[in-house]
This record gives C-alpha cells, sequence and structure tokens, in this order.
C-alpha cells in the first residue's frame, strides 16, 4: 500500500474511534507531508498539524492510538513525526517543485473517488501491539525449574516448540508469588524470537481493552487485534469471573483462536474448577487443554535462586545467610526477592559485608507467623541433635554443652515461630527475655566464625523445614 492510502484509510479508522470532540479538535485537518525512510523497514510519516499545541497533545496524548492504527493499515510498523504546516492558502506562493509529493498528488486528483475501506486496509504483517511489552528479565534461562516444578517447565518448553499440538490450552495455575508470570511471559519471549505474533496481558487489559472498543465504536478492530494473533497469554484470569461482557468476549475470542489452531495460555490463582462465578463454558474450555498446579519451592530451589541473584548482582552471600533467607521465604519467591533485595541494600549503603547479624535485622520486620513450626518442634529437634532429653535442654543445668544446645534452641525458635522474646524464655524454664535476647546474639556472632556451630544450626534448620514441608 502506498504511504498516502495508508494515511488517508487510517484517518477515517481514528476519525470512528476516536470520540467526535476529540478527533475534530486534535485531527481535523491533519495531512501528510512526507515519508522518511529511517531504515530498510521502519519509516516515520511526517504530519502536519495546525499549531504547537496541537502538535504536542498529538506527540504526547495520542501518539500510540495514531501509531498502532497507521501501523496496522501501512503493514508493518512505522513512526511518526508532527509539524507545525503552513495554512493552505499559503501553499498557493509555492511552485510545484516546492511543494510536498503527497499534497501535491492530492490536489492533482481531487475528486478522485476514494476506494471502499476494505480495500484501503492492508492485512497487518507485525501488527503493534504494545500491550505485550514484556520484562526482560522474565526468560526461560533465569527460570529456575527443580523437581518441583520440573514438569512443568518442560510443557512450557514444549509449547514453545509445537504451538497449540499438543497442550492447548495450557493452564497454570497456583498461589501468589510462585512465578506463574514469570513462566508465561517467558513463553512469551520465546514465541517472539520465533517470529510469532504474541499478546501477553493482564486478564485486566482485556477488560480495559473491550469497554474501549465499546465507547469508540471500534468492537470490530478489537476483535480482529485479539484473535489475528499465534499466541494468547493472559495472566490472571480469574479476574473476568463475574464480568459478564468480558466473558462473552473472551469466549468468542478462545473459540475463534481455539478453532484456527492457535495457542492459548491462561494463569490463575486457582484451578478452573474452583472459579465458582466463571461461566460453565469458560471453565469446560479451560479444563479441556492442560491443567499444571505450580509448586512451592524447595529449600534447595531458594537456595539456587538466592545464588543466582548474587551471582547476576556480584554480591557475596554467605552460606549461611543464604539459608537463613530461604528459611524464612519458604512460600514465596517475591518474598524471597524483597527480603534480598533489602539485605544487599542495607550492604551497599553502610559499605558493610553481608552478614548474620544484618540479615537478622532485617529478618525481624519480615517476621511472620508459621502455622507448623511451633516452639515444641524447636524444642524437641535441638534436643534430639545434641543427644539430650527435653527436660535437660529447658532445665537448669548449665554445663557447656547443654547451654550452647539451649541457646541454638532459642535462636531457632526467634527465627521460625512468632513467640515473642518472654514466651520464649517462659518456654525455657522461666528465663528473662534478656536472657533470650543475648542468646540469640551469642549463637548469630558463633555462626559468623565457628564452623561446628553453623554446621549444627544448619542441620537442624533443614530438618525443621524438611518436616514443614
Amino acid at each position: 500500500m502506498k504511504p498516502l492510502d495508508a494515511w488517508n484509510a487510517a484517518f477515517h479508522q481514528l476519525e470512528m474511534q476516536l470520540d467526535r470532540a476529540s478527533f475534530e479538535t486534535w485531527l481535523r485537518g491533519a495531512a501528510l507531508l512526507d515519508v522518511e525512510s529511517l531504515d530498510g523497514e521502519t519509516a516515520t510519516f511526517v504530519i502536519g498539524v495546525r499549531n504547537s499545541y496541537t502538535r504536542d497533545m498529538l506527540q504526547h496524548r495520542l501518539y500510540r492510538n495514531v501509531r498502532r492504527v497507521l501501523s496496522d493499515v501501512y503493514g508493518r510498523s512505522v513512526e511518526l513525526r508532527f509539524e507545525i504546516d503552513k495554512p493552505t492558502e499559503e501553499a498557493g506562493d509555492h511552485s510545484d517543485d516546492e511543494m510536498p509529493l503527497f499534497r501535491l498528488l492530492a490536489q492533482q486528483n481531487p475528486t478522485t473517488p476514494a476506494a471502499p475501506l476494505h480495500e484501503q486496509v492492508a492485512r497487518p504483517v507485525r501488527p503493534e501491539l504494545p500491550e505485550s511489552e514484556l520484562n526482560p528479565r522474565f526468560t526461560f534461562d533465569r527460570y529456575i525449574a527443580a523437581n518441583e516444578n520440573a514438569t512443568i517447565f518442560a510443557a512450557a518448553q514444549a509449547i514453545v516448540e509445537r504451538p497449540a499440538s499438543a497442550y492447548n490450552p495450557f493452564f497454570i495455575y497456583g498461589g501468589v508469588g510462585l512465578g506463574k508470570t514469570h513462566l508465561l511471559q517467558a513463553i512469551a519471549h520465546a514465541c517472539q524470537a520465533r517470529n510469532l505474533r504474541v499478546i501477553y496481558i493482564p486478564s485486566e487489559v482485556f477488560t480495559n481493552d473491550l469497554v474501549d472498543s465499546i465507547r469508540q465504536r471500534s468492537q470490530a478492530m478489537f476483535r480482529d487485534k485479539y484473535r489475528s494473533v499465534d499466541v494468547l497469554l493472559v495472566d490472571d484470569i480469574q479476574f473476568i469471573s463475574g464480568k459478564e461482557s468480558t466473558q462473552e468476549e473472551f469466549f468468542h475470542t478462545f473459540n475463534a483462536l481455539y478453532t484456527f489452531n492457535k495457542q492459548i495460555v491462561l494463569a490463575s490463582d486457582r484451578h478452573p474448577r474452583e472459579l465458582e462465578t466463571l461461566e460453565a463454558r469458560l471453565r469446560s474450555r479451560f479444563e479441556g487443554g492442560l491443567v499444571m498446579d505450580i509448586q512451592p519451592p524447595s529449600f534447595e530451589t531458594r537456595m539456587a535462586i538466592l545464588d543466582s541473584w548474587a551471582y547476576e548482582r556480584n554480591v557475596i552471600l554467605p552460606r549461611h545467610v543464604a539459608e537463613m533467607i530461604a528459611g524464612r521465604a519458604r512460600l514465596n519467591v517475591r518474598e524471597l526477592e524483597g527480603i534480598f533485595n533489602q539485605v544487599v541494600a542495607t550492604s551497599q549503603l553502610t559499605r558493610k559485608p553481608v552478614s548474620v547479624g544484618v540479615t537478622e535485622d532485617i529478618l525481624e520486620g519480615f517476621r511472620r507467623p508459621r502455622e507448623h513450626i511451633t516452639l515444641a518442634q524447636v524444642v524437641e529437634l535441638t534436643a534430639r541433635h545434641h543427644g539430650l532429653s527435653v527436660e535437660e535442654l529447658v532445665g537448669k543445668r548449665r554445663t557447656g554443652a547443654i547451654n550452647q544446645a539451649r541457646q541454638i534452641a532459642m535462636y531457632l525458635a526467634r527465627e521460625f515461630t512468632s513467640a515473642s522474646l518472654p514466651q520464649i524464655g517462659d518456654a525455657f524454664g522461666g528465663r528473662t527475655h534478656s536472657t533470650v535476647l543475648h542468646s540469640c546474639n551469642k549463637i548469630a556472632e558463633d555462626i559468623e566464625y565457628d564452623p561446628q556451630v553453623r554446621t549444627i544450626v544448619q542441620d537442624i534448620r533443614r530438618r525443621l523445614l524438611k518436616d514443614e514441608e
């Protein structure tokens, strides 16, 4: 399609999409002045407008709308530049040689009837899809898939190799912070690398786009946008529950893509059957493909993730500090990353190496109740590890071996339970909160410099986490 024809077609589409006031104020009277080729693929359309205020508004507020429509019509990605155009009557003072080519052509053919709109609009080769902006960090290379999620990771990679051939739709569900978004965007990255047309969106964007298309009377373009892709990935699909119009439109979009053998990938916090306010016909379709739950990372996986982050950030993360962080953020990778970032930031801002003391202070702010680990479990496991009875560990005897075991138990009780210092003291024979605090600080210091104490704490910590999982 010629640039002038593309601009005219896009101009008519924008007139239908935008509300009347916006179009009349900002786009009425805009004209194509020139087309500049930046390289072999991208062209810059130079658009003339009436004044600087109109130019600024189009450049900063409506740029994406105009660029997307023009790219779709032209069949490839374009850039825009808005320039102030001289009034039409001044154009008579110029010779034909001085006039922009496209305005000259338009004036030489003023009565030529325009072709029907459907003949002017070319099928887009690679439409501009701003909603598909992906996080560059969410790739397969950065996704650590241990035993608990090896199968779901393999399924995601198989989808990239052969979209829609076996696992369609692919439905991932699981709790918050487990990596569902990372996995969806990794699929999107890999599919884009294979030159497939991809849209990745949260379900809220789908709803907002639908509302905008109804308001602007551009439902046809909305449907063409979502039904002309090779891979559609929708995150947090549970949020369309209870939204009748959104469910209706997504139902037809799903059917259109599935019929034409296009890949659909969905993520939710629950299994499809648990989305009670979702229409039954959507639930049945979601369950008709491969439904997999993403599991919380094991302790070893969390350690591997921390090692990976430390390597990327060029941070020296002592093993025992990593175990403390991994032990605290047990079920949520997002919390794991938050603690890691805070530890690293504190170390860098204070210009001190990462240490147990710094980490312990930060973990204090992340303390949360643990439903399955109790003071009694900590006491019992510590006593068993040291070959002592529970009565000996919490009793009055103060031999060297018993005293160290008691201090380790207090340290771990503070780390793994929500008990306060006085509550921990009561569990150890009525000792004061200052005694408990001294014991915790003593063990934290010993972990830094005494490999034997460090090993004991690590062994008991692993056992506690294993029993909890």
